[in-house]
């Protein structure tokens, strides 16, 4: 096996692969592009860093390729979709960097609560100006963190050294795993009322894009400092502009812009803003660890097949994806679908098969329906690596298989166990009944409210098992039957069974020009209560959400695309 190494990795990492008597392993840093496209084509793994591009062009031209492995977290650099389309392997390294992206958030957090760098600059200009950089303890300051994996763990961790009061947000973290750590698990709106500290560590999706918002920035203290070592994505850099210059909160501390090197100078310029060139990995340490790491994921693929921290999916035969091609896509738009709709905590998945789809290997369509409901908050998480990210967050998935007959010739049934709110800390005049000898912030949870979330879906296949685009479809959801496409842009909602709702509907849409495709409907006598599915062409703005979402009988409507 040939290994080529295109980047500077550490030579511990070098010398495990090395020490292997069936590879060959040549280190070949700064190739240009043309060079690397003239030597890959007869390796069968290639190991970079962030320097090497490896494009499509790259990737056509290795005829033997079988794993990339980048040593560090993102794969930007990557053009994974190429690398899948032509049966490669892709593996990173995420959790090599968290002690030291961690330790940098943390830095960051000290330097803006004793103004460090102002003081620093002052005294080397020749000043002695000790009372204008009075400082904040961080003892029995409250600690918003906002995504509570490896790093926000890490972080966490730091926090109670200092004796900070710890809360985070995390809808995809279970009770268990926020209680073992002695953090407490809150709205996101309350933690940000209530942090003195807040730090980001969210992954970089749709979801998460401007999530620090100006409405969210409007919500925080005059006095809280921001601290973002995640993606510069997650912040509106205008918002936050705008909330320095009124001193709306006290300060923040980025390690990562938008754009990089930032080009919004202004931000820059604002004294109470400190700032570093993405270094928040950038430590001896953590280099060594991802270069080792990595070293030994490639080697592990390439003797025994076993892909671990794979950012693309599984190498199948054409006759085995072929079979679970039109599950995987149900799946997929299951997931996608009920993470769309659900508020509250995931504790549990649970995936049950029924009919044909018990007599066949569904692992993989398992773990592609964890992938998307997973997705909106791991950008790392794929149908490889699923399962393995929902066990870090402390999710159990359940997967069964049912002889009992239904209605469906094939049918997959996706519920989801959830936790509902906690309670929000005191006020600033009440902390004083929560000593932190007491456990900190672990005394700020209530006894969580659990509810259980569902949906059902099939797979209609044509004559000779053809599959057109409206075969997906949605057959039940929380128990009440109904029949839907599950494809494109859906409007969801839920309502009392009264009449008018559908007319509301229908009315609005039109009267806005959306054009709808499919309109489903059930309803429980039981309960009164009924659901809808819209299946519309055109996106739904915000205002027409809220003009449907007036009619009195409606108790929830979501757009979904799946």
């Amino acid at each position: 096996m040939k290994i080529l190494i295109s980047d500077k990795i550490s030579k511990r990492g070098i010398e495990l692969l090395q020490r292997e008597p069936d590879f060959q392993v040549d280190v070949k840093t700064d190739l240009s592009r043309e060079a690397l496209m003239t030597v890959i084509r007869d390796y069968d793994a290639l190991i970079v860093r962030s320097a090497t591009k490896v494009t499509n062009e790259v990737i056509e031209r290795a005829k033997n390729l079988k794993v990339i492995g980048r040593a560090g977290t993102g794969v930007d650099n990557v053009d994974v979709e190429a690398a899948t389309r032509h049966g490669v392997a892709v593996m990173n390294t995420p959790a090599g960097n968290s002690t030291s992206v961690a330790e940098h958030a943390f830095a960051l957090m000290l330097a803006l609560a004793r103004s460090i760098p102002n003081a620093n600059a002052s005294l080397k200009q020749g000043q002695w100006d000790k009372k204008s950089f009075l400082g904040s303890e961080l003892k029995d300051k409250f600690l918003g963190i906002i995504g509570l994996g490896k790093i926000g763990i890490e972080v966490a961790r730091r926090a109670q050294a200092f004796k900070m009061r710890v809360m985070a947000y995390d809808p995809y973290v279970s009770e268990r795993i926020a209680k073992d750590l002695t953090v407490a698990l809150v709205p996101l709106e309350i933690l940000l009322r209530e942090s003195d500290f807040i730090t980001l560590h969210l992954a970089l999706s749709s979801a998460t894009r401007g999530f620090i918002d100006s409405a969210k920035l409007k919500l925080m203290k005059p006095t809280a400092r921001l601290i973002n070592c995640a993606r510069g994505e997650v912040i509106d850099e205008a918002a936050l502009c705008e909330a320095l210059a009124a001193k709306r909160i006290a300060g923040a501390a980025l390690d990562v812009f938008a754009e990089e090197p930032p080009e919004n100078r202004r931000l820059l310029e604002f004294p109470n803003l400190i700032c570093t060139p993405h270094i928040g990995a950038s430590t001896v340490e953590a280099q060594e660890n991802v270069g080792i790491e990595i070293a030994r994921q490639v080697r592990t693929f390439l003797k025994s097949g076993v892909a671990q921290n794979a950012v693309n999916l599984p190498s199948l035969t054409l006759e085995e994806f072929h079979k679970l091609e039109p599950f995987l896509r149900l799946g997929e738009r299951m997931g996608t679908f009920l993470a769309s709709i659900v508020e509250g905590r995931v504790n549990e998945i649970g995936i049950r098969y029924y009919g044909e789809l018990a007599q066949i290997n569904t692992s993989f369509i398992s773990n592609t329906i964890v992938k998307a409901l997973l997705l909106p908050v791991s950008d790392r998480v794929n149908a490889i690596n699923a399962r393995a990210v929902a066990e870090e967050r402390g999710i159990t998935v359940v997967e069964s298989n049912s002889s009992r007959q239904r209605h469906f010739s094939n049918l997959i049934s996706l519920k989801l166990h959830l936790t509902d709110g906690s309670t929000p800390p005191p006020q600033e005049t009440k902390r004083t009944r929560i000593p932190a000898s007491e456990g900190g912030a672990s005394s700020l949870a209530a006894q969580p409210q659990t509810r259980e979330e569902w949906v059902e879906g099939t797979v209609l296949l044509g004559p000779a098992g053809l599959l057109n685009e409206s075969a997906c479809r949605l057959v039940s959801v929380d128990g009440i039957d109904l029949e839907a496409p599950l494809r494109g842009t859906l409007l969801f909602f839920r309502n009392e069974d009264t009449p008018g709702v559908v007319g509301h509907i229908g009315t609005t849409l039109g009267r806005t020009h959306i054009n709808i495709a499919g309109f489903a409907l059930g309803r429980d006598e039981n309960t009164h209560t009924a659901i809808g599915v819209v299946n519309i062409d055109d996106d739904v703005s915000r205002e027409v959400l809220e003009e449907i979402c007036r009619f009195p009988a409606i108790r929830f409507a979501r757009v979904v695309k799946v």
